[in-house]
């Protein structure tokens, strides 16, 4: 899952994927501002075919917290 996890972020937020690590934190290491996290989101919604509600984005600060709340809802690797 990481692999794919890496390539979405990558892509949404504009970084390389070398850069995209499980403990990689969102908004300080990865320069992520709210539009961005915003359109990850829908992104990982999109790619997942899940909803991610907005109540639950508060505890997803690292790339880890997101696979393990995938992982949780369901989502295979």
């Amino acid at each position: 899952m990481l692999e794919k996890m890496k390539e979405i972020i990558a892509q949404q937020l504009g970084v390389d994927e070398e850069e995209v690590k499980a403990e990689s934190r969102f908004k300080e290491d990865l320069k992520a501002d709210s539009l961005d996290l915003f359109e990850l989101v829908m992104a990982l919604e999109d790619e997942y075919g899940i909803e991610i509600p907005s109540d639950d984005l508060q505890n997803l600060l690292t790339v880890q917290n997101v696979m393990d709340y995938l992982k949780s809802k369901g989502v295979e690797a």
